[in-house]
């Protein structure tokens, strides 16, 4: 299947180097320290983040905080239904992922003795799961008020018609095409906190595939900042900041 028309356009319309539209929303749950709610195409997420909380006499690190993730997939997430909404292998790799790349960003050394669990819901599936479930938790951490070194942001690449790099790839595009390059980087630093590639790129091919995905990443951060922004901006009113005077 070709995944790029003659004009440059893919199977949904967009432009090689275009994001799906995101839409992003924090505080969607009064019961959890933090949460938030992004769509990114199709996909639809849901993260909640409970703590920080005093961790178990057998977990504790005098260190730093323990960092707990689970990855979860909706029974109706996907076209078939789901056996096992979580617990299974893709589950269980996903949650490591995600605790991987959460650690990179959050500064651990400033809860030592505790732990923060993170809580990641697919409400819906259409490619780039793992992630809108990043993209999702970072947004949740800030919520919860946790301290970050900076954002982490993630977004997958791959290859179309033999050479043209794709930028944030949908379900579609993840089974048809080639091979799928996921990372998660932490944009300001330009560090990297997690890649993973579904099958082997030629060497030739990988540095610009690699770069692609890393301008979706900082193109995310700009939606995650943004949506940052307009939600302290939010409560800030909601609490009659504006109303004090110098």
């Amino acid at each position: 299947m070709e995944l790029l028309s003659d004009q440059g356009l893919r199977l949904d319309g967009r432009r090689a180097n275009e994001l799906r539209q995101i839409h992003c929303k924090m505080g969607v749950f009064s019961q959890p320290d933090g949460s938030a709610y992004v769509e990114q195409g199709n996909t639809k997420v849901l993260a909640a983040v409970y703590g920080p909380h005093q961790a178990s006499s057998k977990k504790s690190n005098f260190e730093e905080v323990i960092v707990n993730c689970q990855y979860s997939m909706a029974t109706f997430s996907t076209g078939e239904r789901k056996k096992r909404p979580r617990g299974d292998r893709k589950s269980q790799e996903m949650t490591i992922h995600l605790k991987q790349a959460l650690s990179a960003s959050i500064k651990t050394e400033l809860y030592p003795r505790s732990q923060i669990d993170v809580y990641i819901e697919v409400l819906q599936a259409d490619g780039g799961n793992y992630c809108a479930s990043v993209n999702a938790a970072t947004l949740a951490l800030i919520d919860a008020g946790i301290c970050l070194k900076e954002y982490v942001c993630a977004c997958t690449a791959s290859l179309a018609n033999g050479n043209v790099p794709l930028m944030d790839v949908s379900h579609l595009e993840e089974t048809s095409g080639g091979p799928t390059l996921t990372v998660a980087s932490l944009p300001s630093s330009g560090k990297i906190a997690f890649m993973e590639m579904s099958q082997r790129f030629h060497l030739d091919h990988l540095p610009k595939v690699l770069e692609t995905a890393l301008k979706g990443c900082r193109e995310v951060q700009n939606v995650i900042d943004r949506t940052v922004r307009e939600h302290v901006t939010y409560l800030g009113q909601a609490g009659g900041w504006g109303n004090v005077h110098k």
